[in-house]
């Protein structure tokens, strides 16, 4: 069993689940972490952000999580996807999945945004679409699916009356270890 100081520590569920590669009766939810995160990182240093979540990224791989899901926002989303794939680069045998709301979820945002964004999809391993175009609740849903798809859940939680609250609360009801970037502690990484 892992053991991850954070804010929430509860034990991993050790369950049969196809994955979004579809496929076997592989345990590959036991090998999966979600990410979730505010768009906005606050108080906190950018790159204080990433070298933590790219240590705990680090952390993860050594213990034999190979798939990491995250929805591809700007803020942390960016992030983690960003700090998974220069750890790819040590460990190649993870992958980054992202689990987008809607094809269509960068048409508002900045053309340095927009091209970070494609960068990051040219450079994952999958990318899994919950809608067409966007709608009331699917965010949500992507949200559901990345927790109800992993066995752990890196956050970036500041703000608890938040959608990223919504998601680790719903992350830690369904048993996944959640392991929040932005708490202080010692640092063991």
């Amino acid at each position: 069993m892992l053991f991850f100081p954070c804010l929430f520590y509860y034990n991993m569920i050790n369950c049969k689940y196809k994955f979004w590669f579809g496929g076997d009766n592989m345990n590959l939810k036991g090998k999966t972490c979600c990410f979730s995160g505010h768009r906005n990182l606050g108080k906190y240093d950018y790159n204080y952000v990433y070298q933590r979540t790219k240590d705990i990224i680090t952390l993860l791989a050594e213990n034999g999580i190979v798939y990491f899901g995250t929805g591809g926002a700007i803020g942390f989303d960016t992030i983690a996807a960003k700090a998974v794939l220069a750890v790819r680069e040590i460990y190649p045998q993870i992958k980054l999945i992202l689990v987008l709301p809607c094809e269509d979820q960068a048409r508002y945002w900045k053309a340095e945004n927009v091209e970070e964004y494609n960068k990051i999809k040219e450079q994952a391993d999958k990318i899994r679409y919950v809608s067409k175009s966007y709608y009331d609740g699917c965010i949500h849903k992507k949200n559901r699916h990345m927790v109800d798809c992993s066995s752990i859940c890196v956050c970036f939680l500041t703000d608890f009356e938040s959608g990223t609250a919504v998601t680790v609360d719903y992350a830690i009801e369904k048993g996944l270890d959640v392991i929040n970037v932005a708490d202080e502690f010692d640092d063991v990484l």
